[in-house]
């Protein structure tokens, strides 16, 4: 989820107990011609392990040289566990650069794609990828796709249940996914649709899916990690997170923000971090006026003042 997986978020959601991390997707060309820019987005900790670098691209021989580099050189600053490809990405940017999900049209370039990363990463680290059902509604070809890519050396392979055309409206479709599962013998990651431990728990046992991956749902609710292990564990649920902790974690989020910015501006970061900030609020008591208010926030000193009043008011409506 770009702009979202930071490596800070990625260290939250870490801590709430998710177990396999991967990192905001970068292009191959970036990697290749902007080292310092891009090397934010292949950053992470030993803490996250185990942690892959995804990269999206349309050129097989110049996503292999991005992975090698990342690979060789550490732009991390260490060695990531795997390499992702995203072939699931429905925002037009991405698709219009013949990335993303835009290949599920293009089998042949698919398997250049996914071929290239594998033949040049060799067997330095797993290779696996991401990838939607298919294009559009007329045009469903999951199974003919995973096929291609376990051929290709994939060692595992995530399916989002939705269609490029869908982005993230409508139900994803699990059935697919679960076809999915069944047509290759590599571990299939199912994902969409997943808001907690009885979510995971109903996914696993009605498919042929070895994992199921949690996205858009952590945006809101980090927590979902702690909650699904908990109850895949205890068949209960966990106390609900009261607005304390809530904000805790979201000033939290904000200093180590700050904190993990070179050149330390305060301003820059909460300018950048609104939109997350507002992501947390949801379903805040007042949470039309937060999230208006978060929306012009510029320093941890008004996030700071806006918690204390939306913590007043909760204990109001108490």
């Amino acid at each position: 989820m770009a702009g979202v997986t930071d490596v800070i978020f990625r260290q939250i959601c870490k801590e709430l107990g998710a177990d396999v991390m991967v990192t905001e997707f970068v292009s191959a060309e970036g990697i290749m011609q902007a080292d310092e820019r891009t090397r934010k987005y292949t950053e992470f900790s030993e803490k996250q392990r185990p942690v892959g670098v995804q990269l999206f691209g349309a050129d097989g021989v110049r996503m292999g040289e991005a992975a090698r580099k990342i690979i060789d050189k550490g732009l991390a600053g260490r060695t990531p566990d795997f390499i992702d490809i995203n072939f699931g990405c429905p925002v037009n940017k991405v698709v219009a650069r013949n990335g993303g999900s835009s290949l599920l049209r293009d089998c042949p370039v698919l398997a250049e794609v996914a071929s290239g990363v594998v033949r040049a990463v060799g067997a330095d680290v797993p290779v696996t990828a991401k990838m939607r059902i298919g294009w559009d509604a007329d045009s469903v070809n999951a199974v003919e796709v995973a096929k291609i890519l376990e051929d290709s050396g994939m060692q595992a392979i995530a399916v989002h249940g939705r269609t490029r055309a869908q982005g993230y409206g409508g139900e994803a479709d699990w059935n697919v996914i679960d076809a999915v599962a069944r047509a290759v013998s590599i571990p299939v990651i199912g994902n969409g649709d997943i808001h907690c431990g009885a979510d995971v728990l109903r996914r696993k046992s009605e498919t042929a899916v070895s994992g199921v991956m949690i996205g858009r749902a952590a945006m809101q609710n980090p927590w979902v990690f702690r909650e699904a292990k908990h109850f895949l564990e205890t068949g209960a649920l966990v106390p609900e997170i009261g607005m304390e902790e809530r904000w805790d974690l979201v000033l939290r989020h904000c200093n180590l923000a700050v904190e993990s910015r070179r050149n330390g501006d305060e301003k820059q970061t909460l300018t950048a971090m609104r939109s997350r900030l507002m992501a947390y609020c949801k379903g805040f008591p007042g949470a039309k006026e937060l999230r208006g208010k978060l929306c012009h926030v510029s320093s941890i000193s008004e996030v700071e003042d806006l918690a204390a009043c939306s913590m007043g008011k909760a204990e109001v409506a108490e």
